[in-house]
């Protein structure tokens, strides 16, 4: 890319006949026109690396924008009570009262992570991070949710270990505790892996940073890990494309984390956020340099003189063009005023933080760039980094998903056969999205920094805020892509409802909303029909459900060839607990408590586990979500935690009741006998369906004996189906606790856990031993 001559805004206006390579820049013919236009001259070299990079689909939302505008029109009163920060900045953030206020967010790391998977996964967790310390939080939690291909296939292995390791080794050496996260096998992801990372933060709320540079003479000061030339191209080249069908390429595109010098950033940053030292900060992920000058600058409205010699490089022979698209990681750029910058590089020398100041804010609204004293970018940030093309992509009904949906599960053959049974809630155990997950959780530390007060294998995170009145959150991720890919409207709202009832069964109130949207390629009509329709349902479930959606990502072009993933949009909902000491379990730790079914079960099992695992079959519709009933419920069960009335409680979601119970029986080795015969006859279902169906809105919760009567009339006063279907069981003097699912089956814990722990190891070898808290 480099020329003779520096590529001066001289030079380009003296050569209009240039030719330059946006094609291979990721730029459409029209789009560089349109820059052009907008420039009234060819760009420089440098102004094309700009644009290419802050046009691309990963950073610009182009083709996303006009359907995330949803988000922010479907908002009510009830949705901004607790809103402090919503979409458009680095992070949103929630005020979690008593002056605490939490921000999180998640964000894909998918295409790095296949071409190389260790480090795609680990600087995903860096870069997610980032966004978290540039709000002016400590970081205190880290989530992952990863779809890999077919458990079997000769690639995954691969993958599987280099993004697990990846994602251990960055947070476990930041000291951040991976608190949950979701792990899914499935064909559709075999030459698109999905590596979804969330990172949560918490500040007092006068801590709040915005990235927007304002003030005319204020200095702009880069700092962290020097420039290198990894991760060159990456938002527009790589994250913004297919792979073809011939694997992996790209490799330098990819960027190389370092976890010690982000963890001396961390405190660098916390430093000097207390002595009011920066008046803005943004960090450099997705497109560097470019992103974080014109960013910082359009969202200022502000202007902005940048010297790009004073950047400090790993590799000298960068040219500017490199530079400002480079995506090293660990890097930050601050706005600082003058009279503090003195003090600011003290901080930074103090933690051996490498700094150089590039220039200054001005306030004629340009961003001009100069290289050794030539000027090679002078263009208004704003058209670079807000008004970037935006499109409505031509949308078609697919033609396959009709004869899909009338394929239903409940023509599937059902039996009543105890043995048959036994057999198929085996193999549902066993099967590798339903079985145990402690070989990938136990690489990570989940106990760090001592605040982590339920994780693995909760229904969610939680994370205890402040340790003298003992406020807290929790975090629950879900989607299901094979609902997604029957309905993408219900599937977004059944992902979101997942989610949702996860976080209530912790005792926690369901407050916020993010989102990692993962789609296949944004140019097939049919994909941007099932993009419109996940957002639709999203959005329309945020608002029934009165929690506002406060950022995320969109992740398009996850196909190889013409086949694109599933749908599969993400959902994290964070909750808001007075009191950790106050959680709810999701297994019970006493015998002789009531087990009791919270919701009805319908014949739904299409898009379920059983039809899958059992039956190797896709198709129907997916169950049903009733988000009125999915609030009543969250409602009542943090009716119960207060009160003290449930001692454990666990949602049903995928392998239905048996899995739920299964997962409830190993959490503390607590014996449970149970029956089917009141679920059959109530809701006129037959045994394979009352075990497993996957209707929405049903949780098992156990009851100590002495609140039966009050926790039945919660229920009964808040109109909530319950019936009670079991009995928490002592074992018998010299017998093992089992699961006795009665006229059925019975196993005991240890063939339970058995059955559930051996599918991981069998595909990717033993499992380490459980990190100690």
């Amino acid at each position: 890319m480099s020329t003779p001559v520096a590529d001066t805004v001289q030079h380009a206006t003296a050569t209009p006949e240039k030719e330059q390579p946006y094609a291979a820049l990721g730029l459409k013919p029209d789009e560089y026109e349109q820059i052009k236009q907008i420039l009234g001259r060819r760009p420089t070299s440098g102004e094309l690396a700009m644009y290419s990079v802050m046009w691309s689909e990963h950073c610009s939302y182009k083709s996303s924008k006009i359907y995330l505008r949803r988000f922010g029109q479907k908002v009510s009163e009830e949705m901004k009570s607790r809103l402090m920060v919503g979409m458009g900045q680095n992070a949103g953030v929630v005020d979690v009262g008593e002056g605490w206020a939490v921000t999180f967010k998640v964000e894909s790391h998918n295409h790095p992570s296949y071409i190389e998977p260790f480090q795609g996964a680990a600087t995903g967790v860096g870069g997610i991070v980032r966004d978290i310390i540039s709000m002016g939080a400590r970081p205190v939690a880290v989530m992952d949710q990863l779809r890999f291909g077919a458990m079997d296939h000769p690639d995954t292995p691969r993958v599987v270990h280099g993004v697990t390791s990846g994602i251990s080794f960055y947070a476990n050496c930041l000291g951040l505790p991976n608190i949950g996260g979701e792990t899914v096998f499935d064909a559709v992801y075999q030459g698109n892996p999905l590596v979804n990372a969330l990172a949560v933060g918490v500040m007092r709320h006068e801590d709040i940073k915005l990235a927007n540079a304002t003030g005319a003479g204020n200095k702009v000061v880069l700092f962290g890990a020097r420039t290198g030339g990894d991760g060159i191209g990456g938002a527009s080249i790589l994250a913004s494309d297919t792979f073809a069908d011939g694997g992996p390429t790209k490799r330098p595109a990819v960027q190389v984390g370092d976890p010690f010098a982000e963890k001396v950033l961390i405190e660098c940053c916390l430093e000097l956020y207390a002595g009011e030292l920066v008046e803005a900060i943004q960090d450099l992920g997705a497109a560097g340099i470019s992103c974080a000058t014109s960013e910082l600058a359009a969202n200022g409205g502000s202007g902005m003189r940048v010297d790009l010699e004073n950047v400090l490089l790993r590799d000298p022979s960068l040219t500017p063009e490199e530079i400002l698209m480079s995506e090293s990681q660990e890097r930050m750029m601050a706005i600082v005023a003058p009279e503090k910058l003195d003090a600011f590089l003290a901080v930074t020398a103090k933690w051996d933080v490498e700094t150089s100041v590039l220039g200054e804010v001005t306030g004629d609204g340009r961003l001009q760039i100069f290289w050794h004293g030539e000027q090679i970018v002078d263009v208004d940030p704003s058209t670079v980094a807000v008004d970037g093309p935006v499109y409505e992509r031509p949308v078609a009904y697919p033609t396959w998903i009709d004869a899909l949906q009338l394929d239903s599960a409940a023509a599937l053959p059902r039996t009543d056969d105890p043995a048959v049974l036994k057999d198929q809630f085996v193999e549902l155990l066993g099967s590798a999205n339903l079985s145990d997950t402690s070989w990938v959780t136990n690489q990570y530390d989940y106990y760090v920094m001592g605040n982590t007060a339920l994780s693995f294998p909760d229904d969610a995170g939680m994370i205890r805020v402040d340790e003298e009145s003992g406020l807290g959150f929790a975090i629950a991720t879900d989607c299901n892509g094979r609902y997604c890919q029957l309905d993408p409207y219900a599937g977004a709202q059944l992902a979101l409802a997942e989610a949702y009832r996860n976080v209530a069964v912790t005792g926690a109130v369901p407050t916020a909303v993010t989102d990692c949207l993962n789609f296949g390629s944004p140019e097939n009509p049919e994909v941007m029909w099932q993009f419109g329709q996940a957002v639709d349902g999203l959005a329309d479930a945020c608002l029934e459900l009165g929690v506002p959606v406060t950022g995320g990502n969109v992740s398009f072009y996850n196909q190889t060839g013409d086949t694109p993933i599933f749908p599969t949009p993400v959902v994290g909902v964070l909750g808001i607990i007075n009191d950790v000491a106050r959680r709810i379990p999701s297994g019970w730790q006493d015998a002789g408590e009531n087990i009791y079914l919270l919701g009805i079960t319908s014949t739904e099992l299409s898009g379920s586990a059983w039809a899958g695992t059992v039956h190797g079959h896709l198709g129907g519709r997916p169950p049903a979500v009733d988000l009125a009933a999915e609030r009543r419920l969250a409602e009542l069960i943090q009716a119960a935690s207060q009160q003290e009335l449930v001692s454990s409680a666990h949602d049903l979601s995928s392998g239905g009741l048996g899995q739920a119970l299964a997962e409830a029986v190993m959490r503390f080795g607590v014996g449970a006998r149970v029956w089917l015969r009141e679920i059959m006859e109530r809701d006129g279902v037959d045994a394979a369906t009352a075990l497993f169906s996957e209707s929405t809105g049903r949780v098992i919760v156990s009851v100590p004996r002495e609140e039966d009567v009050k926790f039945r009339g919660l229920c009964e006063g808040r109109g909530y189906p319950v019936l009670r279907i079991g009995v928490t069981d002592p074992a018998a003097d010299g017998d093992e606790p089992a699961l006795e699912v009665q006229d059925v089956f019975t196993l005991t814990v240890p063939e339970l856990r058995a059955i559930s722990q051996a599918t991981l190891p069998a595909a990717f070898g033993a499992t380490v031993a459980e990190p100690v808290g």
